[in-house]
């Protein structure tokens, strides 16, 4: 099972709410929403491993010189020699290194790497998987690396992650029209706002799929534009003609990375705490109480 961490403990922040707090006021909703996530998913699917993914680099400057509006709009402050600082809320980005001190004490997993964001460490680990894989996240992005061969899911919460979307390919063709590696191309053409994607104007996520449907793939697509005998549309073709300065580079910005240098970590879920002692002096620092009460037995279980 591998956690796109950041993007469930945003969901834990928006919805656990903030009177959830440290005996000091500081709010912890999503340090303990977090630990909730974490021991639901264990309870409720077993997995054999866990890592935590983190994003060392949310805005990876090898995205951005490619697409330079790539989540443009969600950078508070621009670091020339490092990661951008993204807009997260006040009271999120107090939470984080808890988070990663509570993780790092119990045992569990946690893996980023400098200049990839975490769902290029999923694609990773995925792609290096012997076995079945579950990914836990709530972005659609990841959607690409379903492969019923393979045994990989997306378990997509709808809410909380009491209520799961269990994506395979058979609800990607239904919602969408398309494999795995076909919704890259979907949301490639489609684009999206979130991330800053502007896509193909004019191809939105019906016609994408369609053109998807009749040409195979983004490469059967831009060779159809060259086919005066293909089945495209005036504005079809005029509209793809000129989107090929962002065809030829989205690929590279979309596809979640393969080859990252992955650290060597155990992801054997932990019985009992690495550092029972620190685990200790955070729960109290912190007010953990029943969340990590829950998760230790679960663990243990």
């Amino acid at each position: 099972m591998l956690l796109d961490t950041a993007s469930l403990y945003f969901r834990a922040y928006f919805g656990v709410p903030d009177s959830v707090r440290a005996p000091d006021g500081t709010p912890v909703n999503a340090v303990r929403g977090l630990l909730d996530f974490i021991d639901r998913l264990v309870l409720d699917h077993r997995p054999d491993a866990l890592v935590a993914c983190m994003d060392a680099d949310w805005r990876p400057h090898w995205r951005v010189e490619l697409i330079p509006s790539y989540k443009a709009h969600r950078v508070a402050e621009e670091v020339p020699a490092g990661p951008d600082v993204e807009e997260v809320p006040d009271t999120l980005s107090p939470q984080v290194p808890v988070i990663e001190d509570v993780l790092d004490a119990l045992g569990i997993a946690r893996a980023g790497v400098a200049g990839y964001e975490a769902d290029d460490v999923i694609g990773t680990f995925t792609g290096r998987a012997t076995g079945p894989v579950d990914i836990v996240t709530g972005d659609r992005d990841l959607f690409q690396l379903v492969d019923d061969e393979r045994g990989v899911r997306v378990l997509y919460p709808l809410k909380g992650v009491g209520t799961l979307q269990i994506t395979d390919e058979a609800l990607l063709r239904e919602k969408y029209g398309v494999n795995g590696p076909g919704y890259a191309d979907l949301a490639l053409l489609r684009g999206d706002p979130s991330d800053g994607l502007p896509g193909v104007p004019g191809i939105g996520e019906k016609t994408a799929a369609k053109l998807l449907a009749e040409f195979g793939d983004l490469a059967g697509i831009m060779a159809a534009v060259d086919d005066p005998a293909a089945k495209l549309t005036p504005s079809q073709r005029r509209r793809l003609d000129e989107a090929r300065p962002y065809v030829a580079v989205a690929p590279k910005v979309v596809r979640v990375a393969a080859d990252v240098p992955l650290p060597d970590v155990d992801p054997v879920l932990p019985r009992t705490p690495r550092d029972p002692a620190a685990l200790d002096a955070l729960a109290a620092r912190w007010g953990l109480g029943g969340s990590l009460r829950r998760l230790l037995t679960t663990l243990s279980e």
